[in-house]
């Protein structure tokens, strides 16, 4: 389960209290957005900071893993401190998020991913809006990995378009805000 606060936000880091709390009740799998604020994935050296400091608290905890993604002003995937939050990052699971939807180039970005030891998933919709607008360059993301990282499809999947989706991409997970329907 991927653990963040605010939603209306597209996902924040949460609370240290808050993973402390999923931490001890919950008995599943947990990663920890990793995103300092809202909007662009361009950050400050200070929101590095920050993040650093939230992965060390994670790995303290011992979460699964952390989920984050961060661009350059160009938008071009920012590869120095990619590399370095995924080696203090080590050992938990690493996946770079929906930030890659935001590059100027999603394949080429995907292949120097692929590169960086410890990335082990990559939370797609593909360019687009949804995971059906995008399922031409998911498809090839999937066929570019194979199975080196894991290319989790996202972006409107819910219960009722997962069976779709699944008969298209065929990707092992999934991942979406109503993917087991609503919970309210």
């Amino acid at each position: 389960m991927e653990l963040c606060a605010n939603l209306e936000l597209d996902g924040l880091t949460p609370s240290r209290k808050l993973i402390v709390e999923a931490s001890r009740q919950l008995n599943i799998p947990l990663r920890i957005m990793i995103r300092p604020r809202g909007g662009d994935f361009i950050y400050s050296a200070e929101e590095l900071k920050e993040m650093i400091a939230s992965i060390e608290f994670c790995k303290k905890i011992g979460v699964e893993g952390v989920v984050f993604g961060i661009l350059n002003s160009d938008g071009k995937l920012e590869l120095g401190a990619i590399r370095q939050l995924t080696d203090m990052a080590a050992p938990l699971k690493v996946v770079f998020h929906k930030a890659i939807d935001h590059s100027i180039n999603l394949i080429e970005g995907l292949a120097k991913l692929i590169k960086i030891k410890g990335i082990t998933s990559v939370l797609t919709s593909g360019g687009g809006q949804t995971a059906m607008e995008g399922k031409e360059t998911i498809k090839e993301m999937l066929q570019l990995c194979g199975d080196r990282i894991e290319i989790v499809p996202a972006g409107k999947i819910t219960n009722k378009n997962l069976h779709e989706l699944h008969e298209y991409f065929g990707a092992r997970a999934y991942h979406g805000k109503r993917i087991v329907g609503d919970l309210s």
